[in-house]
């Protein structure tokens, strides 16, 4: 990491999917290289001040919307957000729906995911340390409750829990596929909040998904079949709604106290101190110096 990013900080990290590349009203604006053991991530983040709260930003598929789900890096993604200070991550992301009830234009806040993908790397804990991490309830509860409050003041039809199932893509789905996952109770479907939630949780900060939906998948009967210029219509309505639903969230996800999420780590590492390869403690000690202190000598 940079030494400009060390000095870096921020409270809440601000993960944008497709159409939301950009947060309106930052101000203090600074953009960062941030260096990770992983690699690259996405973009710049984009750091700055919203109504008081530091907020780092990242486009998850980059400006200009050139990283498709498989080839996103996950884990450089939230390094770099938990090296500047992040504690709590609200996804937004764009999703088909797979219920009558959950209509193009809603807001949905999942609180359960289905990981379907298949080439994604999902842990930062391989090649000698070994951890298992709580994940049961995937999704922030506090966090959950304050995007809730702030959809419902902005207006919009929003609709709290669900099952996101989250596929490999780039493709859509097939109707067999569709009706299957209908069948299956999951509620909107998408590629990219799996493995983002279970990294965001083996890295100890609070995660919500903003899941606004653009289309019925192509599941539904009386609806045209998915493409890409459908969604994009819807989408440009929601990210005007996910800004305004953002900011107002910003005060109310400040004041999220610490919880479970914070402390995922605490009894999840079992592998011994003394057996874990040097390097890889090192390439680690921002996700695991709280609950492996480092003996002397060691760096």
């Amino acid at each position: 990491m940079t030494r400009q990013a060390k000095a870096a900080k921020a409270d809440i990290g601000i993960i944008g999917g497709s159409g939301l590349y950009d947060i309106e009203g930052l101000r203090k604006v600074k953009e960062l290289s941030v260096k990770t053991p992983f690699g690259a991530s996405s973009d710049k983040v984009v750091l700055g001040e919203l109504d008081g709260v530091r907020i780092a930003f990242l486009s998850r598929h980059g400006r200009g919307h050139r990283v498709n789900p498989s080839e996103i890096n996950y884990r450089a993604n939230i390094y770099a957000l938990k090296s500047l200070g992040v504690s709590r991550v609200i996804s937004v992301s764009a999703v088909g729906s797979l219920k009558e009830s959950l209509k193009p234009g809603d807001v949905v806040l999942p609180d359960q995911f289905i990981d379907l993908t298949k080439k994604r790397v999902s842990t930062f804990f391989e090649g000698g340390i070994v951890a298992h991490v709580a994940f049961g309830d995937p999704v922030c509860a506090s966090l959950g409750a304050a995007l809730l409050d702030a959809a419902l003041t902005v207006g919009a039809t929003v609709h709290r829990g669900g099952v996101y199932l989250c596929i490999e893509g780039p493709q859509f789905s097939t109707k067999g596929e569709s009706r299957l996952y209908r069948q299956w109770g999951a509620s909107v479907i998408g590629m990219t909040n799996l493995p983002e939630a279970k990294l965001a949780r083996e890295a100890e900060l609070c995660y919500s998904t903003v899941a606004l939906v653009t289309d019925y998948d192509c599941w539904h009967e009386t609806e045209e079949a998915v493409t890409v210029e459908a969604i994009l219509t819807t989408l440009r309505q929601n990210v005007t709604l996910a800004k305004q639903l953002l900011r107002t969230a910003m005060s109310a996800v400040a004041a999220v106290q610490s919880c479970s999420c914070q402390r995922a780590l605490q009894d999840a590492i079992i592998t011994a101190p003394d057996r874990m390869p040097a390097s890889l403690r090192r390439k680690l000690a921002l996700l695991i110096d709280r609950v492996v202190p480092v003996k002397k000598g060691m760096r």
